[in-house]
């Protein structure tokens, strides 16, 4: 008898799915389990709401629950046991009669048969990654019919006894939900913050009190800086929370000054003594050690057992009075990326590549560029990784590496030169920003009148958690093809689906960086 079942991460236990007492995440097998009846509650309400309306707070609450299934977001039984009796008040609200009748088993999942476990794990795991972009529109706003109403849609099809054939639509559909889901989040960001300007970013931290925020929700960024303004406390954005320095109602405090640190899976060794507090706002929490526990706060969704916890009313106090209390460092201490940059560039979305898209054409035409290179996604650690730091190092100099999300961390402290008065790596943001490759993609296509996949265009990828799943979906929705992905294939795609995605999509596994680049080059 297995204490677990989990295998939606890269990082999966020896490559098939975590099964013992802990997760290669730090997940106990009593969370991951509980994650699953959580899953099965969420199954129960999507079968709910047919023939019932269901408010903003079902949605919410839908979003909310799914999110906390993401890989490194919540490690807290307690918390999710509030969220299984959260999804439980929405089911009384629609039909008191129901009880916990429409809830799923989650072993009728992971014991079905291999090429339908493999569709309904896309379907579930795609669509976890939706909610998480869905949520941090709705946090500024944004909220959309359609994309709401598949939440449901997609859950009650992993609740029913269906193959192949009815299975597939809706992985596509998830791809195309969630490019709708992503242009409403690039909307919100956009139309809060202001579009994105190219900006240099300093690695190094200068002294007295600081926090360092992580994560990717925008509007707690915002919420805590307006809370330490004039009090003296510098603020540092780690990993996914990068691409804020660009946005121009963000740049314009002050206090935010600058990076630290690199990407999600290093936290344990760069977090291990610094005199400052960090703040998780949302997934990519690895379970905190002992000797900088206590300097660990969470919000939203995020949560870990002994870890003071920002609720809803957004009281920042608590991190606020632990910044003065460490102090800080006593002087400037400078930082370097993995390659040993001291400064990474960022703020490269489809409003500023395409506001001097001119200039990119004419490059081209000119031959001045031959080749473009979307390098980015999840980082990681299994071994192997440096593959994308050494793809990029070994890309020529008349081509151009488009990045986003933390994967980016593996290079873009690398100076590569310019092209054409643009630099060489452009950083488009966080993962959702694969929106602004995609728009850049599509206008480049309509610039040269050829469909996306006649452009030199090659797509490079690497991927770890449920985003990452969801971008792929909308990749291949858009019949974008010949991507290379690693560093390894998900576990839960079996053969059969595997080879659809290879006779489609022409999907291939990494290799080694010399041998794709021959491939693709030629």
């Amino acid at each position: 008898m297995e204490n677990m079942f989990c295998f939606q991460c890269e990082q999966t236990g020896k490559g098939g799915g975590c099964t013992g007492n802990v997760g290669t995440c730090g997940k106990s097998a009593g969370e991951a389990n509980l994650q699953d009846k959580l899953t099965g509650a969420l199954i129960g309400l999507a079968r709910a709401v047919d023939g019932h309306k269901p408010t903003a707070s079902t949605h919410k609450v839908m979003m909310e629950g799914l999110f906390t299934t993401i890989t490194n977001v919540n490690f807290d039984e307690e918390t999710t046991n509030a969220m299984v009796e959260a999804v439980q008040k929405e089911i009384d609200a629609l039909d008191p009669s129901v009880g916990t009748s429409t809830y799923y088993d989650m072993v009728g999942l992971w014991e079905a048969n291999e090429d339908v476990r493999s569709l309904k794990s896309l379907i579930l795991f795609g669509i976890r990654g939706v909610a998480a972009y869905a949520y941090h529109a709705l946090i500024l706003g944004y909220s959309d019919d359609e994309v709401n109403d598949f939440f449901y849609k997609a859950m009650a099809a992993i609740g029913e006894d269906w193959g192949m054939d009815e299975l597939l639509p809706i992985v596509l559909e998830v791809g195309a939900i969630n490019l709708k889901c992503m242009a409403m989040l690039d909307e919100a960001n956009t139309k809060t913050y202001g579009t994105p300007v190219p900006t240099t970013v300093p690695l190094t931290v200068e002294q007295g009190p600081f926090i360092v925020i992580t994560g990717h929700d925008l509007k707690d960024l915002e919420l805590l800086l307006e809370q330490t303004e004039g009090k003296g406390i510098n603020i540092y954005t780690h990993g996914e929370m990068l691409p804020a320095h660009a946005y121009p109602k963000l740049k314009a405090y002050t206090h935010l000054k600058g990076n630290f640190g690199t990407a999600w899976q290093n936290q344990q060794k760069e977090f291990s003594d610094i005199p400052a507090p960090i703040l998780f706002t949302t997934n990519c929490l690895m379970p905190p050690r002992d000797s900088y526990k206590d300097r660990v706060f969470t919000t939203e969704v995020v949560s870990f057992p002994g870890v003071v916890h920002i609720g809803e009313d957004k009281d920042f106090m608590p991190v606020i009075e632990k910044a003065l209390e460490l102090g800080g460092y006593a002087e400037d201490t400078t930082f370097t990326g993995i390659n040993g940059g001291t400064e990474v560039t960022t703020g490269f979305g489809h409003g500023t590549v395409l506001s001097v898209a001119d200039v990119v054409i004419d490059a081209v035409k000119a031959g001045a560029i031959k080749h473009f290179f979307l390098v980015g996604g999840c980082d990681g650690a299994r071994t192997g990784r440096n593959y994308y730091t050494e793809f990029v190092k070994q890309t020529p100099a008349d081509s151009v590496i488009l990045t986003l999300a933390c994967g980016k961390y593996r290079f873009n402290d690398l100076d590569l030169g310019t092209i054409g008065g643009l630099p060489r790596i452009m950083d488009m943001g966080q993962c959702n920003d694969a929106y602004s490759a995609i728009k850049v993609a599509v206008a480049l296509a309509d610039a040269f009148e050829c469909g996306v996949n006649d452009l030199p265009l090659s797509m490079v990828l690497s991927w770890y958690e449920q985003k990452a799943v969801c971008i792929l979906l909308t990749l291949l929705h858009l019949g974008i093809k010949d991507i290379y992905l690693g560093p390894t294939l998900p576990a839960f795609i079996s053969p059969n689906v595997l080879n659809f995605l290879v006779e489609n999509f022409n999907i291939s596994p990494i290799s080694t960086p010399e041998e794709d680049l021959k491939k693709i080059l030629g």
